[in-house]
């Protein structure tokens, strides 16, 4: 068992994030629902607690609580905005509402040493926060003291070193608390003096152990579809069963440039894994012709996916075991503080209705990463960079990235023209800064002029976006002259273009993905 730090979800749309900043410090956490931490208390032994933000008030009946057991286990507890109202109303303290709100960046002043501050924050400093609370707590428990203040919130840090109780008003794991992962990491290593041996090297060998385990003598099946996630996932398990496994990747005609052939390449080529090539575009192709809603697509290719998946499975005479790539993210959602998974992610997920129509049982052996630490993995298991550090590319492929019907032309033209966009983005240094790169074909043609000709051809949409998680993101401020030199190679190199735009919506309110 490794040292864990258990996260109490009290519905904070960033408690992801505090899950990221506690692995990054290579230390195991994993989040709950607060309506079952009680069970994750007894279950995980955590050697710390981290109380989530969220968006109830503490002074509303039947608010959420953490459970008593908690602050009676002998363990370092740290509340986050909500969490810090939670722990001093449940510890005697009093939280009221009607003062002035906090939303943004916001200074605090340190008025007091703690050990969450140590060599980071200096008494008598002021240091920017980022702050999202209407509540505050006026009064605090027994043992508790200010260590920290800001212009509306007196209270903005307080502690109770002899239990190691903190309370922080403000989200230290966002990027906008500048110092707020040296505190999260304060609390972690100093205050909870974990060392830290949650490393990809312990999580392959612990994996390959527990598939081994799970699977025995049986025969596992992988649908690839040429994302990072599921190669991994499929590496990961060849390495612990070999020929148990087969991979069948079925090639749905909606790939990008040359991603069909890279992927049957690398799996027959360098890790030798037995692998079954299904070329199905004209299947889709057909099926998708002229449709046009977006929702439409995804499900018309997720049925036909499990459709020639399951046919292809029969022929090798099936398995056992279905293997994907489900990550952490999906995991947490599923069992979120609001209870239900994800729509997106269901209509978005290739195999979803496999395990019930094959009678399967499903290997999830990347269900505890995030997907930096997917990556990660695959350079531990030796995966080529040029694979692993892909940006993510959506199941249904270049069928949401063509608004509108869809044509073989259209999509020739399309990956012709991502093709170049993501070549000038490498050469420009740029593609590991960016989270997500690509073009969409839109269904839009206007009046342009070449060579003294009058043309009328499509106008190609870039986009490019930074993130951490996918979950919110901001367009990537390109130079001009790099958007002048992608826009006019793709007007002289791709037939069928005739205007570039760029794309500066952020997420909210736009979606990465244009459909």
């Amino acid at each position: 068992m490794h040292d864990t730090v258990l996260i109490i979800d009290f519905g904070s749309q960033v408690t992801q994030l505090i899950a990221r900043r506690v692995r990054e410090e290579g230390v195991y956490s994993e989040v709950v629902p607060f309506q079952k931490a009680a069970e994750a208390m007894d279950r995980l032994k955590p050697r710390a607690v981290i109380l989530s933000g969220g968006p109830a008030s503490v002074i509303e009946g039947e608010s959420p609580r953490a459970p008593q057991a908690v602050f009676e286990a002998g363990i370092p507890v740290l509340g986050i905005c909500y969490g810090e109202q939670a722990m001093a109303d449940q510890l005697g303290g009093k939280v009221e509402a009607g003062h002035h709100r906090e939303f943004g960046r916001a200074e605090v002043e340190v008025v007091k040493p703690a050990a969450l501050f140590e060599g980071v924050w200096q008494e008598g400093q002021r240091y920017l926060v980022w702050m999202s609370h209407g509540d505050r707590v006026t009064q605090l428990p027994a043992g508790f003291e200010v260590i920290a203040q800001s212009e509306n919130a007196p209270f903005a840090a307080i502690a109770d070193e002899s239990r190691k109780f903190y309370g922080v008003q403000f989200h230290p794991e966002v990027v906008h608390t500048p110092q707020g992962a040296q505190l999260l990491r304060n609390f972690v290593r100093k205050v909870a003096g974990l060392q830290g041996d949650w490393t990809m090297g312990a999580f392959r060998e612990e994996s390959i152990r527990k598939i081994r385990a799970q699977v025995g003598d049986k025969r596992v099946l992988c649908g690839l579809s040429g994302g990072v996630d599921s190669a991994v996932a499929a590496v990961l398990i060849h390495e612990a069963i070999g020929d148990q496994l087969t991979c069948v990747f079925v090639d749905h005609g909606l790939m990008r440039l040359g991603e069909a052939e890279q992927v049957v390449s690398l799996f027959r080529n360098t890790y030798n894994i037995p692998l079954v090539h299904v070329d199905a575009s004209e299947l889709f192709l057909k099926e998708l012709d002229g449709v046009s809603d977006p929702e439409k697509k995804r499900k018309t290719i997720g049925k036909l996916f499990i459709d020639v998946f399951e046919a292809e499975a029969k022929k090798i005479g099936g398995a056992d075991f279905l293997a994907q790539g489900t990550l952490y993210p999906d995991v947490i959602e599923s069992v979120s503080f609001t209870g239900g998974p994800s729509v997106t992610i269901k209509s978005h997920h290739n195999v979803g209705g496999l395990p019930e129509r094959m009678n399967m049982k499903l290997v999830e052996p990347l269900r505890e990463l995030f997907k930096d630490e997917v990556r990660a993995l695959g350079r531990e298991l030796g995966l080529p960079e040029s694979f692993v550090g892909r940006h993510p590319f959506p199941g249904p492929g270049l069928a949401i990235r063509c608004p509108g019907e869809i044509t073989p032309e259209k999509l020739e033209i399309l990956r012709q023209a991502d093709a170049i966009y993501l070549e000038e983005i490498r050469a420009a240094g740029l593609y590991d800064v960016i989270w997500q790169a690509f073009a969409v074909l839109l269904p839009v043609r206007t009046v342009g002029v070449m060579g003294d000709g009058r043309t009328y051809d499509h106008v190609l949409a870039l986009r490019a976006v930074t993130s951490i998680d996918g979950m919110t993101a901001d367009f990537y401020p390109f130079q001009m002259d790099f958007l002048g030199r992608a826009a006019t190679r793709i007007i002289n190199e791709v037939r069928g273009i005739n205007r570039v735009v760029y794309d500066v919506t952020s997420k909210p309110p736009g979606t990465i993905e244009w459909e």
